[in-house]
């Protein structure tokens, strides 16, 4: 068959994102990572596709990894998927929600920017000593829709972020499904640079929604730091991260915000 589909990416983070609202594409793991692949596909550190809503959302949004495996969450992902799903409909919305594997998602449009509203936050552990390729790390996490494994550094440019970060994307503490892994160093206030390894593509990537997310909601537990937190992601793009809190701690109301940027449209053979 022929698939139409749109090439864009969020921050640096790109995805292949199809129409699939008719049922009509029935792509296993192994045809999804032959679309991701970049030597012999399309190329992309995801898939995305629309589908009808189940639950009483909008619509619903399925993300596949670049290695062909569904995952509950993309935060760079989802503000790519509203801005598709608003130009399938002219751009006439102002705001959508989709149902994820993590729940739903609330998202509205802010020119050409989109401003998320996350699920709620969980799985919160802070100042574990792990050991990683032969020294003890200290590492925070937090599933922030996908689980994250944080780290702050006093150098983003020296971390060994392909050795350090698959160590504990395969680490025993994380097993069995594994963890993304961020690496943050405080530049600012208010600021933070990131650099993310992603579970999944299995490298290091230009950005990643929810580990911006989970890396300034870290922050602002170890240092105090107020909403709003501005992220500064590999790919050179900033994004912003808003919460609030509850008398007990909780995150709520959990934000980002930052582009979705369309590439091509383009049809390929599966």
């Amino acid at each position: 068959m022929t698939l139409h589909f749109t090439k864009m990416n969020g921050a640096g983070n790109d995805f292949v994102l199809v129409d699939n609202r008719a049922g009509i594409m029935a792509l296993d793991q192994a045809g999804i990572a032959r679309l991701c692949d970049r030597h012999r596909g399309i190329g992309a550190d995801g898939l995305l596709a629309v589908e009808p809503a189940e639950k009483g959302a909008d619509f619903r949004m399925r993300y596949y990894n670049a290695d062909g495996g569904e995952v509950e969450m993309c935060g760079n992902g989802a503000r790519c998927f509203a801005r598709f799903v608003n130009r399938l409909h002219e751009f006439a919305l102002k705001s959508v929600t989709f149902e994820t594997m993590a729940g739903v998602i609330g998202a509205e449009f802010l020119g050409d920017r989109v401003r998320l509203r996350m699920s709620e936050p969980h799985s919160l552990a802070l100042n574990e000593t792990l050991p990683v390729n032969e020294r003890d790390l200290t590492i925070h996490s937090l599933n922030t829709g996908v689980p994250h494994a944080v780290v702050f550094v006093d150098d983003l440019e020296t971390i060994d972020v392909r050795g350090d970060g698959a160590a504990l994307r395969y680490h025993e503490r994380f097993a069995p499904r594994g963890t993304n892994a961020n690496f943050v160093r405080v530049t600012g206030s208010g600021r933070i640079s990131i650099r993310t390894y992603e579970r999944g593509v299995e490298d290091e990537t230009l950005a990643c929604g929810t580990g911006t997310v989970a890396g300034a909601l870290i922050h602002h537990l170890l240092h105090g730091t107020p909403s709003p937190i501005d992220v500064l992601v590999r790919g050179g793009d900033t994004l912003t991260i808003g919460f609030a809190q509850t008398a007990g701690g909780a995150f709520t109301e959990v934000t980002l915000a930052g582009p979705g940027d369309f590439v091509f449209d383009g049809t390929v053979d599966v």
